[in-house]
């Protein structure tokens, strides 16, 4: 098995590197990751100027540009062949509900999806980022379930796990998107040199996050799994918008 790792988070991050480890008797691993923390990039495309790709002392390699411009450079350009599966993360917090909206760790693993791979993203639900280990086992729970049971449909799966150890993980429940409230306001400062900057606030607290939900299941301490697809249409509103143009 061929499996392509990258993440959001830097290719020095702790998280990719408990992947790459643990991940290592599945297949063979290739890392593909920025060369500094993009957090929060979304699924943007670097398209006004060239990229560079460098191999560190490790063996991983680094590039100027967003977790999709890692994962589609390697798809279409630096690999031979097409890799089995993409894995994103380890990330150092939760993406859940809208987070998956603004996360480069979902959107790393979107750009396989969207490429033809099957792709998980894997986030470690907690600030402190004590427990890796407990997110790299899940995450080769699920891929070596992958090999011996492989979806017939393409796969993108959304996974969060809480930050605990792994023997406190009470199991892994499928899951969909909760909600969260609005984003707390910016934060204004100033500068040294008197200029006015600002910080984008916090994410809001959870709206929805009853059972069902993956706020509801980290919350529990079960790992959340959800499977994500990309049609944006909001088919329940094509009739109402046909007539609302007529």
């Amino acid at each position: 098995m061929r499996i392509l790792l990258s993440n959001d988070d830097g290719y020095f991050a702790p998280g990719i590197e408990h992947l790459a480890r643990v991940l290592g008797d599945l297949g063979d691993i290739t890392v593909v990751a920025p060369e500094r923390d993009r957090s929060g990039a979304s699924n943007s495309l670097t398209l006004d100027r060239p990229l560079s790709l460098r191999r560190t002392a490790n063996g991983f390699f680094h590039v100027n540009g967003t977790p999709t411009d890692c994962v589609h450079l390697a798809v279409t350009g630096m690999l031979d062949t097409l890799p089995d599966m993409v894995v994103s993360g380890i990330n150092h917090g939760a993406n859940m509900g809208d987070d998956t909206i603004y996360s480069g760790t979902v959107a790393a693993a979107t750009e396989g999806y969207l490429l033809g791979v099957p792709a998980i993203a894997v986030s470690l639900v907690g600030k402190s980022g004590t427990h890796f280990a407990t997110a790299a086992q899940i995450a080769h729970q699920l891929v070596a379930r992958y090999l011996a049971k492989p979806v017939r449909e393409p796969m993108l799966l959304n996974v969060n796990v809480p930050d605990v150890p792994l023997a406190d993980i009470r199991g892994i429940k499928v899951t969909r998107l909760g909600r969260r409230h609005k984003a707390e306001p910016v934060v204004k400062a100033t500068t040294p040199r008197g200029e006015t900057v600002y910080w984008v606030g916090a994410a809001g607290e959870a709206a929805d996050a009853g059972e069902g939900t993956d706020f509801h299941a980290v919350a529990n301490n079960y790992v959340s799994v959800t499977p994500l697809q990309i049609d944006l249409t909001h088919t329940n509103q094509l009739a109402m918008i046909q007539d609302w143009m007529n």
